[in-house]
Parts: C-alpha cells; structure tokens; sequence
C-alpha cells in the first residue's frame, strides 16, 4: 500500500505545514512589534478612545456604541495583516 493511498497521512503532513507557517507568521508579527512598541502603543490609544466613545453613547444609541465596539476590537488587525502576509 502506497502512501497516497493513505489520505489521512496526507492531509496530516498539510496540517504539519500550516501549523508551522501559522507559527512564523506569529514569531513575525511578534518580533515586528517588539521593534516597534511606539506602533502598538498608538493602537492601544485609539481602541482606548473608541471604547470611550462607545461607553458615552450606551444609554442613547446603542447600536452606534455596539459599532464602535466592534471596530476597536479590529485595531491593528489590518496592519498585522499587511506586515505579515497573512489572511490573504
């Protein structure tokens, strides 16, 4: 019996791969923010603004404030995205 007959071992060495890019991509990223802490500092601030926002408008508008909410929690995604390659 070949080992394509075998699709378990297959897709087990694929799973092998993609764990390790995934890993790179995060020792990537980390190494990329430990370089630059000033980048991640102005994200804190701006999801911490966005928060503050959010929380003002909670008696009075809370799908406005729901909205807000959601994009502090994707600060920074996009530039993660962009200096690691990743979710392309």
């Amino acid at each position: 019996m070949s080992v394509f007959d075998h699709p378990s071992r297959a897709s087990a060495s694929g799973g092998l791969i993609g764990a390790l890019n995934a890993l790179a991509v995060e020792a990537s990223v980390l190494m990329q923010a430990l370089l630059s802490p000033s980048s991640i500092i102005q994200e804190v601030h701006e999801m911490r603004a966005l928060q503050t926002r959010a929380d003002g408008l909670e008696a009075t508008d809370p799908a406005r404030a729901a909205v807000l909410r959601w994009h502090a929690s994707r600060v920074g995604l996009l530039s993660v995205q962009s200096r690691s390659g990743a979710w392309r």
